[in-house]
């Protein structure tokens, strides 16, 4: 029997329920009379998504970031959530405390208001989280246009690097793996950035799952060629490579786990768009440009065809 993929379980959810036409997005919206409502689901899974070495308040505080992220990345604020737990029968009272002292220092993070939600048990923990916010208007995964910048709200490679760290137990030089280790454990969503900024992109997307299955859909659906001139990495994440045998590409396009924003804009507003940067002092990078044609390609001694080997479940 051939093993289903998650874009083929896609598909059969939509045939069912006759939504054929349905196209991929980080969030979804519906209206009420005139207001357009923003909603998002994501879940967090224990034996994929949560590393051993990680607190049960840092696993709490992720299952809520993955959803901000996405709200980010449209530049919409979150309001209100739902979040459902399940917990194994095994978990502890003191847990149970970490996990809600989790979710509350999220909310407050995040500006959000937990609404409630659910509670069950299982074999692990799982968080099922939903967030809700308004807009008028949110940039879509597609509109990108050739003449195009593209721009990364940061740099990638070092999540990859951390997680490679706290799975593998590497050895790495003690700056360069804290701040790895950080940004797996106590990932950053762009929120303040896309909040400000988004107005001014043509696409947009969120970069959790690799940034060549973003850079990827984001040209198909944008019917563009996108060309990656300057590859995004985290200073030190070049040399992690070459030390421990790791390869570069995959440690800075297909690990995923960065909470980034990967967007287009018009030239003409580079500078307004570097300016919302600085004020929210978000490290990003113009990495390419966007030109007539199909694909993802980076340019090193010459353009090399960047496939999609990003996160991709039931792979």
């Amino acid at each position: 029997m051939k093993k289903l993929d998650e874009t083929e379980i896609i598909k059969k959810f939509q045939t069912a329920l006759g939504n054929k036409q349905f196209v991929a997005e980080d969030v979804e919206s519906f209206c009420i009379g005139n207001t357009q409502i923003i909603v998002k689901v994501d879940t967090l899974v224990e034996s994929t998504d949560i590393p051993p070495q990680m607190s049960l308040k840092d696993a709490a505080r992720k299952s809520i970031v993955a959803s901000v992220s996405d709200f980010a990345s449209k530049g919409v604020k979150p309001e209100f959530g739902i979040i459902s737990v399940n917990l194994p029968s095994k978990i502890s009272a003191k847990e149970v405390s970490e996990i809600a002292l989790g979710v509350k220092s999220a909310s407050k993070e995040f500006g959000l208001k937990i609404l409630g939600g659910d509670t069950n048990q299982g074999k692990e923990l799982v968080f099922h989280v939903c967030l809700f916010g308004s807009a008028k208007k949110i940039p879509k995964r597609k509109g990108a246009k050739p003449g195009d910048l593209i721009f990364a709200s940061g740099p990638f490679g070092l999540t990859g690097a951390g997680l490679q760290i706290l799975l593998k137990k590497i050895k790495a030089k003690d700056g360069f793996a804290k701040a790895a280790i950080k940004s797996v454990l106590r990932p950053s969503p762009r929120l303040k950035f896309g909040l400000k900024a988004s107005s001014y992109f043509t696409s947009s997307m969120d970069s959790s799952d690799g940034l060549s299955a973003t850079l990827n859909e984001m040209a198909r659906q944008s019917k563009c060629k996108f060309v990656v001139e300057n590859i995004p990495f985290k200073k030190g994440v070049e040399q992690f490579a070459k030390s421990y045998k790791k390869s570069f590409d995959s440690l800075v396009f297909h690990t995923g786990e960065e909470y980034e924003i990967v967007f287009t804009v018009p030239a003409k507003y580079k500078s307004k768009i570097n300016s919302i940067a600085k004020t929210t002092k978000t490290p990003i990078l113009e990495i390419g440009k966007v030109i007539k044609g199909t694909g993802v390609f980076v340019q090193k001694d010459k353009l090399v065809k960047l496939k999609d080997l990003g996160y991709h479940h039931f792979k």
